[in-house]
């Protein structure tokens, strides 16, 4: 739905939708500093398994600090030589970086009129830049049109991204990250049950 200027309204449910996968993306790129793990303390406690999720995140972060989760985000994504875990959509699908399902995620990026930013070196199909997208489309950043984002979801995320959160949710290096698993495969869950309502 769009206003008489053009520009996209979003309801109360799809702006938390929005602000749920930023903060994934969010997390998934960079170690989250002490700023954002004092604001993750604070986090909401809402009903239901996606509260919960929240809830956990905020007794995570609440046990960390700044300097051991930057290490124990290096040892999941980097790590020396590789991380634990490899957060790409080729890797999950095919077995192998720089694949098929990046191309495709290229192209439909382009015909959305999305661009990486300059200075990122990892390639789009990084779970962050997958979930930065998802939470612009839901936003209408874009200037796209809101089923815009079940087309994405369905095509960029809904094949490897449970499997991914899953996978961060019982990382052997996870203590922060084992919470950042368990909401994003929480979100994933709650994205596929509405992309197979009737429409």
């Amino acid at each position: 739905m769009t206003d008489g200027e053009g520009d996209i309204k979003v309801d109360a449910v799809d702006a938390e939708r929005a602000r749920l996968f930023a903060l994934l993306g969010r997390l998934l790129g960079h170690a989250p500093d002490a700023a954002l793990l004092a604001r993750l303390k604070l986090l909401p406690h809402g009903p239901g398994e996606l509260g919960e999720a929240y809830a956990a995140l905020g007794v995570a972060a609440a046990a960390t600090t700044p300097d051991a989760v930057e290490r124990e985000f290096f040892d999941l994504f980097i790590g020396v030589g590789r991380g634990e875990l490899l957060p790409y959509a080729s890797y999950y699908l095919t077995g192998f970086l720089h694949e098929r399902p990046l191309a495709d995620l290229r192209g439909d990026l382009l015909r959305i009129g999305v661009e990486k930013a300059e200075g990122i070196a990892e390639p789009e199909d990084h779970m962050a830049f997958v979930c930065e997208v998802m939470a612009g489309l839901i936003a209408g950043a874009f200037g796209t049109q809101p089923d815009q984002a079940n087309e994405f979801f369905t095509r960029h995320m809904r094949p490897w991204a449970g499997r991914f959160f899953a996978d961060l949710e019982k990382a052997e290096m996870g203590g922060f990250y084992r919470a950042v698993g368990r909401l994003g495969r929480t979100a994933i869950e709650i994205e596929a049950a509405a992309a197979d309502l009737p429409a």
